[in-house]
Order: C-alpha cells, then sequence, then structure tokens
C-alpha cells in the first residue's frame, strides 16, 4: 500500500517538474485562474445572489436526477430485485394474519433505527456545513431520559406513547434501583444507530479519494488537493494544523485498522482526512468501513453517551441549578426558569400535566426549539448553496474543456 503511494507520489512530483520545466504553458496564469474561479464559486449564496443561486441549484438538481437514472438504469437488475422485494414486504404487511404483530413490531423498530440513522448521516456526510444532530437531538434524547430515570426510579416507560412523551411506571419503584448501565442500555439503540449514520456519512470522502487514484484523475475537489498539497509539503510543515492533519494521514497510512479506529473514536474533526488518506492509499473498504463503524457507534458514542448521562444526573443537575443561583445580581433571576423547567418536566412524568404547572410556555423550551428551526434552515441554505457552487464549477470546467480543445 505504502509503495503503490510512493510511486504515485513520485509521478506527481515528476509532472510538476516537468511544469515547472516548461512542458505545459503558464501554469501559474492557470493556478491563479482557478484561484478566481474558486472565489467567484463561493460568492453564489442565496443572501448575495437569490435568483442566480436558485437557478443553478434547480439545474444541478436536475442534473443529478438525471445521472441517477443512467445509474438505476445500468442496474436494473438489482432495481427489479429491490422492487420485488418490496412488494412481497407490502403485501405482508397489509394481509391479515396472526403475523401481524410482529410486523407492527417490526415497522416500529425500523422507523425508529432508521430515524436515528438519518439523522448520523446528516451529521457527518458533508453536505453543506452538517446538521450537528447529536446537539439537536440524540444529545437532549439521552439526556430526557436520564433525568426521568432519575425522577421515576426506574427504565421501565410505557410503550406507547415512550419514545415520543416519557411518563413513569404505574408501580411503585424499589429505592436505589437505578443504575448507570440500566440508564445506558435503555439509549443505547438509538446512540449505536446514530454513531452508525456518521459512520455511513463519511464514506462519499473514501470513494472520492478511491476513484481519483484508481483512474489517476485530477479531481477539482478542494479537501482532496489540500490533502495533495500536504503530502507535497510534509517536510516542511512548520504550523500546528498541518502537523496534526499529517500525523492523523501517518497513523492510518501506517498502522491501518487501528490507525483507523483509534481516529474513529475520539472526537475528531480531521476525520474526513482519514477517509480520503485510505481512498489515496488504497486500503480495502471493509477495514476502512468495519474500523470507522466499530469507533464512532460502539466506542465513541459510549463516551459521548456516558458523558450526557452523568452530567445530567439528578445531583448534577441540582447542583448546577444551585452554582446558577449563586451568580451576583443576575443568579436568581437565572435560576428561576431552570427551576421552572425542571418542575415542569417532573409533573409531566407523573401524569400531572394539569396542577400547578405554568401556563406559560417556558423560555428555554420556546429558545430550544427555534434553535432548532434556525439550524435545520441553515442547513438546507447550505445545501442549495453548495449545489449552486457545483453547478457554477461545473460551467468552469467546461469551459476548461472548450478552450483545450480549440
Amino acid at each position: 500500500m505504502a509503495e503503490n503511494g510512493t510511486d504515485c507520489d513520485q509521478r506527481r512530483i515528476g509532472m510538476i517538474k516537468e511544469q515547472h520545466n516548461g512542458n505545459f504553458t503558464d501554469s501559474s496564469l492557470l493556478s491563479e485562474r482557478k484561484r478566481r474561479d474558486r472565489e467567484e464559486r463561493l460568492n453564489i449564496l442565496l443572501w448575495r445572489q437569490p435568483l442566480v443561486t436558485l437557478q443553478y441549484f434547480f439545474l444541478e438538481t436536475l442534473i443529478n436526477l438525471k445521472e441517477w437514472t443512467i445509474k438505476l438504469w445500468h442496474r436494473r437488475s438489482i432495481l427489479v430485485s429491490f422492487l420485488l422485494t418490496l412488494a412481497v414486504l407490502t403485501a405482508t404487511y397489509y394481509i391479515e394474519g396472526t403475523h401481524q404483530q410482529y410486523v407492527r413490531y417490526m415497522e416500529k423498530k425500523f422507523f425508529w433505527c432508521a430515524y436515528w440513522v438519518g439523522l448520523g448521516i446528516l451529521s457527518s456526510v458533508g453536505l453543506g456545513t452538517g446538521l450537528h444532530t447529536f446537539l439537536l437531538y440524540l444529545g437532549p434524547h439521552i439526556a430526557s431520559v436520564t433525568l426521568a430515570a432519575y425522577e421515576c426510579n426506574s427504565v421501565n416507560f410505557p410503550e406507547p406513547p415512550y419514545p415520543d412523551q416519557i411518563i413513569c411506571p404505574d408501580e411503585e419503584p424499589t429505592e436505589g434501583s437505578i443504575s448507570l448501565w440500566a440508564i445506558i442500555s435503555k439509549v443505547r439503540l438509538e446512540a449505536c444507530m446514530w454513531g452508525a449514520g456518521t459512520a455511513i456519512g463519511e464514506l462519499p470522502p473514501y470513494f472520492m479519494a478511491r476513484a481519483a487514484r484508481l483512474s489517476g484523475a485530477e479531481p477539482d475537489d478542494e479537501e482532496y488537493q489540500e490533502f495533495e498539497e500536504m503530502l507535497e509539503h510534509a517536510e516542511t510543515a512548520q504550523d500546528f494544523a498541518s502537523r496534526a492533519k499529517l500525523a492523523v494521514q501517518n497513523l492510518v497510512q501506517k498502522v491501518g485498522f487501528f490507525g483507523i479506529l483509534a481516529c474513529a473514536s475520539i472526537p475528531n474533526p480531521l476525520f474526513d482526512l482519514a477517509g480520503i488518506t485510505c481512498g489515496h492509499f488504497l486500503v480495502p473498504f471493509w477495514t476502512f468501513f468495519g474500523a470507522t463503524l466499530i469507533g464512532k457507534a460502539v466506542i465513541k458514542m459510549h463516551i459521548q453517551k456516558l458523558f450526557v448521562i452523568v452530567t445530567f444526573s439528578k445531583h448534577i443537575v441540582e447542583q448546577m441549578v444551585s452554582l446558577i443561583g449563586a451568580i451576583p445580581s443576575i443568579g436568581p433571576s437565572l435560576q428561576k426558569p431552570f427551576q421552572e423547567y425542571l418542575e415542569a418536566q417532573r409533573i409531566k412524568l407523573h401524569h400531572k400535566s394539569d396542577s400547578g404547572v405554568p401556563q406559560g410556555e417556558n423560555w428555554l423550551s420556546w429558545m430550544f426549539e427555534k434553535l432548532v428551526i434556525v439550524m435545520v434552515c441553515y442547513f438546507i441554505l447550505s445545501i442549495i448553496n453548495s449545489m449552486a457552487q457545483s453547478y457554477a464549477k461545473r460551467l468552469q470546467q467546461k469551459m476548461y474543456s472548450e478552450e483545450k480543445t480549440k
């Protein structure tokens, strides 16, 4: 693997030397032109050029739909098999019989798992800026289950309505029966499905770099170009960011499976570079995806889950609320909404929503709902901008091709 990478790097260095010797004309002018084109693409934003951005977005959407349709047509045997399987499952779903109880159970579990896998993919797929679904969805879900478990002294929440709404069970809980492991087990499915989704979202950089290496093409991808520049200037890198990226690249390249596992098991904003590195050095798919899946869906998720559960345990929350009240001047005014919110949640957990609950909406809940709306809207806007810029890149590449043929 390393020898193939060395040969490829030597060929690229040879091409660069030829370029400096004059075999390619005006390389500096070409790089300057590409830099200007990139700046021009980055200015295609919905709030700067709304009409152009929307036009490019719809045109890029049509092109993608056309490409996907062609790919599906070339794989029509797989598509036909999928449609037949779907038809059988649909018939099983609607035909009455004793199997319906199992069908309903599988339906509920399937959609619940698909929901969290989808949120995980949105968090790391690389479209736009990514949607931080752990902070917006999974973290609050684990926190609410933790608070309810300590309040009810049980995790036997009745279904339904859980997970739509958590309500304490009717039976009297046993004192001291709740444990940290019981809460971890209660949210393990959701957390692991979310982690699996984030692992799936890391595949595009891997496939992009692998396809570029096998085809010998030079993809117009900023992260891949940054990776190649880092390889060329590896020995002269001085700043911390470059050294960190180089350390990730060396770890993944030299250690292999366990290096990928180590990078995936900790919160690592440079993990996209690990995917590009694995694709560039032709690491086998199951080595990359297997290590990524274990690291993100098992190890990393248990670390994050444990942190949230400990943070929102009953005594920690009470201490945090009391510390807020100790802030000079503004402490009591800040402490009051937190106390009201916690009291309202306790009452809801015990079916006492009509007794003593403040009629007005708590401002913490209101702020969180608005934050979710803002984040989702920003994510959608970033996707529109990203697809519009992709179409602008198509136009620029078409212009380059036309100029070369003249």
